[in-house]
């Protein structure tokens, strides 16, 4: 309806129907709008705003709850893990009244205080002249006290707090702690936290039947760099370096150790990659197998002419990738364990399992513009989220000749024709990678997912938003340990202000072992 030259002239429902009509116009212009920034953010090469959403497949293939049972989680009994004393509250009653006993009512609290304490060491000058004095108490090193060190790690990599708010949390309960100070409580003396991290990682890729593998972003040095997560059911590590390259993977996949081998793994890799049967042969002929370090290696090559050869693939990174996975393998890691990822490159190595919740997402996000493209679309995905519950019915319960179905499914599903180009192209690459998404038919203990990993990734992407990056080695590698090690603790049943505690050795502490070894007896065979 056209606006009247005067509106106090309509009626209250004229005026009702104009403004909804007008809520519409907006809705819609703003719509317009977004649209057409998003398009110029496009046209110029701009990084536009993500659209990703969840696929829903472990939601979609969820059985139903049963008809009249309720799922809600119930909050329990309150158990403290501290002693619990107790106070007896008298009652003030009429004569003849009687006694009935005691009706509980528990309370928690917290005794949050800071202290501060001067030893004064007694210095005494013996007869020949030698000055002796009296030694600290057993634990005291430094001027911070051992029940502040824990409190601090475990607030900044725990609890992800800041440097700053810390330092005046600490401040407010008077202790006089300055922010670089608090620093070198983080970063300094923490070398054997490190080693526990490093051999965390070792543990799990000696024992784990398989591990879930994710990069993300990360900030040091001011120079933009990758950290990498390897971790599963039962341990996580973090590593942060300036390249997420699958040379950077295989280095990591070495946990700590700096060697390179040539044995029948490393010349397996090599010719899967295609390095030519002559280059090979060069290798075999030479007596040397294993090189300390990355320089006698480089110089290995150079004097066998890998460095001038100018080919394609990259005779030096083949050769270096297929060492490096030699080296993995002579100590014993990933042996015959699955390496599960997203579909990044740089992760496939060794027996390589895809995620299947990333492999629906691009049939998720694909773009139909036609009734008949949607309809296809959304037909595919419905039988692909029953397959993928068909297959986790299959983990619980495997079977050879559930296997032969599945896989004759998978081909019904990949194979299929649906008019909609796009998504039959789509569906063809998939099919490409059935042996990695099937891998679950083969080896049961394998995730059909990675939500493992994305779930320990995000305390360090939180860790990223709150700190930004690091500036030292020494700091970014105290980051990555703390973070790895209080990760592992979680899924391990050991609370992290125990583990410092034992760590640290806090009068009182609960005894806590070296972290490794909970790992390996974690593992099960299947």
């Amino acid at each position: 309806m056209p606006p009247p030259t005067v509106l106090s002239d309509l009626n209250r429902a004229e005026l009702e129907a104009l403004l909804v009509e007008l809520f519409g116009k907006v809705a819609g212009l703003e719509k317009m709008v977004a649209e057409q920034r998003e398009e110029i953010a496009r046209l110029k090469g701009l990084k536009g705003r993500p659209d990703i959403k969840p696929s829903g497949m472990d939601k979609a293939s969820e059985p139903a709850n049963p008809a009249g049972k309720d799922q809600r989680r119930r909050r329990g009994k309150v158990t403290p893990r501290v002693k619990i004393e107790d106070q007896v509250v008298k009652a003030t009653v009429p004569e003849g009244s009687r006694f009935k006993g005691h009706e509980p009512f528990l309370v928690q609290d917290l005794v949050i205080s800071g202290t501060a304490t001067c030893y004064l060491r007694e210095r005494w000058v013996t007869p020949d002249g030698r000055t002796i004095l009296a030694p600290l108490p057993e634990g005291i090193d430094g001027h911070f006290g051992l029940e502040l060190r824990r409190f601090v790690l475990m607030h900044y990599h725990q609890g992800q707090s800041t440097l700053p708010r810390l330092a005046t949390f600490l401040r407010s309960l008077g202790v006089a702690i300055s922010k670089r100070q608090l620093q070198r409580l983080l970063t300094d003396k923490q070398e054997s936290f490190v080693a526990e991290a490093q051999d965390v990682l070792r543990a799990g890729l000696e024992t784990s039947p398989f591990v879930s593998v994710d990069d993300t972003g990360a900030r040091h040095a001011g120079k933009n760099g990758y950290c990498t997560q390897i971790g599963n059911d039962w341990f996580t590590s973090f590593a942060t370096r300036s390249s997420k390259s699958r040379l950077n993977f295989l280095d990591l996949l070495r946990a700590g150790h700096t060697d390179y081998v040539l044995n029948d793994a490393a010349y397996d890799y090599m010719r899967k990659q295609g390095l030519p049967a002559a280059s090979i042969a060069n290798l075999t002929a030479q007596p040397e197998t294993s090189f300390a370090d990355q320089a006698a290696w480089l110089a290995h090559l150079d004097r066998l002419g890998f460095t001038k050869l100018d080919v394609t693939p990259d005779p030096v990174r083949v050769a270096t990738e297929g060492a490096l996975w030699g080296s993995v393998q002579s100590h014993k890691f990933l042996c015959d364990a699955v390496v599960l990822s997203d579909d990044a490159g740089q992760f496939n190595v060794g027996h390589h399992a895809l995620c299947w919740v990333h492999a629906e997402r691009l049939v998720h996000k694909l773009d139909a513009f036609t009734d008949k493209h949607r309809a296809a679309q959304t037909r595919v995905r419905g039988l692909i989220w029953d397959y993928y519950a068909r297959l986790k019915a299959y983990r619980l319960k495997p079977s050879p000749r559930r296997a032969v179905a599945l896989r004759k499914q998978f081909d019904r599903i990949f194979l299929r024709r649906t008019g909609f180009v796009t998504l039959d192209r789509l569906l063809k690459r998939l099919h490409a990678n059935k042996a990695e998404l099937l891998m679950v038919l083969d080896r049961p203990e394998t995730p059909l997912n990675t939500n493992g990993s994305e779930n320990d990734i995000r305390c360090y992407v939180t860790r990223r938003k709150v700190s930004a990056g690091t500036r030292s080695d020494d700091g970014r590698d105290c980051r990555d340990a703390f973070l790895s090690l209080a990760k592992t603790c979680g899924k391990l049943g050991i609370e992290v202000w125990d583990y410092l505690g034992s760590r640290l050795k806090v009068a009182g502490h609960i005894v806590v072992q070296p972290l490794d070894r909970y790992v390996r007896g974690r593992f099960r065979p299947a």
